[in-house]
C-alpha cells in the first residue's frame, strides 16, 4: 500500500541524486534551458569577461605589430596629473548623483501611484506609455528632446504663449545636466518601476485587511504596508547601481553633446571613447576604464556592507 509521504521522499531523493552527478551529466538532463541560456552566456564571455583579462593594458605601452612593453604606473601617473581629468571627473560624479540618487525615489513613487489607479484599464495604458521609450534608442531619444527644445522646439513656442522669449536649451550650460537627468527619468521611470511594482502587487491581501479593520487611511497603508515590502527590492537596486556610478550614461551624454555644452557633460566614457577610439590610446583609455571598475566594486561592496549593518538588507 502506498503511503502518503512516499511521493514526496521519492522527489527528494531524485533531487539528491542530481546534486551528486557529474556536472557534465547535470548540464546534459538540462540542455534545453542551458541551450536557451547560452546566447547570454557567450555575451558576458565575450563583452565582459575577456575585456578583464586585457585590462593589463593599463600596465602596457600598445604596439599593434609586436610585444607590449611594460609601463608600470605610467598611464595612471598621467591621468591624475591632467588637470582635465579632474573636470571630466566632476562632471560624471554630478551627473550620476542626479541620475541615480535624485531620480531613485521617483521609480518607487511612480509604482506606488501606480497601485493606487483604481481603474484596471487606465492603469494598463499608463503602464503601456510609460515602458516605451525605455525601447527606443538614444539616437531617436535625443532627436526627439533636441527638437522639442531647439530655439523653434515646441517647448519655445509654448513658452512664446505665455510672453517668455525663446531660449535655446541645448546649448545651455546652467541647464544642460537637467535635461539629461529629466530625460533619463522620462525614458526610465516605467521600465525601472516595474520590479517595486510587482513587490507591491504580491503583498498579501490580508494586509490591506488587517489595515483597513484598524481604521488605516490610504496615506498609512503605503507607509505602513507598502514601503516596508519595498526595502529590500529598493536596497539592492540602489546596491546595484551604484556600480554603474561613474559611467553616467555615455549614449546619452554622446548624443546630447556639442560644443557648447561639452565641458559641463564630458564624462569618463565620452572621455575613454575620445582618446582610445578617436586618439587611439589604448593604453590611457584602458587605464582609465580599470579605475572606473574599480571604483563601482568598491562602491558596491562599501554601500552592501553599510546597508548589512544599518537595515540587515544587502545584495547577498
Amino acid at each position: 500500500m502506498k503511503r502518503k509521504g512516499d511521493s514526496t521522499d521519492i522527489q527528494t531523493g531524485t533531487a539528491s541524486q542530481m546534486r551528486r552527478a557529474p556536472l557534465w551529466k547535470r548540464v546534459w538532463n538540462e540542455k534545453v534551458l542551458y541551450l536557451i541560456l547560452l546566447p547570454t552566456m557567450l555575451y558576458f564571455i565575450f563583452f565582459k569577461v575577456l575585456p578583464i583579462i586585457n585590462m593589463r593594458l593599463a600596465f602596457y605601452s600598445f604596439n599593434a605589430r609586436g610585444p607590449w612593453r611594460f609601463s608600470g604606473l605610467h598611464y595612471f601617473e598621467m591621468i591624475f596629473s591632467s588637470p582635465a581629468f579632474f573636470n571630466i571627473l566632476k562632471n560624471t560624479l554630478i551627473i550620476s548623483f542626479m541620475k541615480y540618487i535624485l531620480l531613485f525615489p521617483f521609480f518607487l513613487i511612480f509604482a506606488i501611484m501606480l497601485t493606487q489607479v483604481r481603474s484596471w484599464g487606465f492603469r494598463k495604458y499608463v503602464q503601456v506609455i510609460s515602458y516605451l521609450p525605455h525601447f527606443l534608442s538614444w539616437v531617436v531619444i535625443a532627436g526627439i528632446w533636441i527638437d522639442a527644445l531647439s530655439i523653434q522646439g515646441g517647448v519655445n513656442e509654448l513658452l512664446g504663449l505665455f510672453g517668455i522669449e525663446a531660449h535655446d536649451f541645448m546649448t545651455d550650460r546652467s541647464v544642460i545636466r537637467w535635461i539629461l537627468m529629466i530625460c533619463e527619468g522620462w525614458r526610465s521611470i516605467g521600465w525601472d518601476s516595474i520590479i517595486y511594482y510587482t513587490a507591491i502587487i504580491s503583498i498579501s491581501p490580508s494586509l490591506f485587511e488587517a489595515a483597513d479593520m484598524d481604521g488605516a487611511n490610504t496615506f498609512q497603508k503605503i507607509w505602513h504596508v507598502v514601503l516596508p515590502a519595498l526595502i529590500t527590492p529598493a536596497v539592492t537596486m540602489f546596491i546595484l547601481n551604484l556600480g554603474f556610478f561613474l559611467s553616467a550614461g555615455f549614449d546619452q551624454v554622446l548624443n546630447f553633446s556639442n560644443t557648447a555644452v561639452e565641458s559641463t557633460i564630458d564624462i569618463l566614457d565620452t572621455y575613454i571613447y575620445r582618446i582610445g577610439i578617436q586618439g587611439g590610446q589604448y593604453s590611457l583609455a584602458t587605464a582609465v576604464s580599470l579605475i572606473k571598475g574599480v571604483v563601482g566594486m568598491i562602491l558596491v561592496l562599501a554601500t552592501h556592507l553599510v546597508s548589512k549593518r544599518l537595515t540587515g538588507e544587502g545584495v547577498w
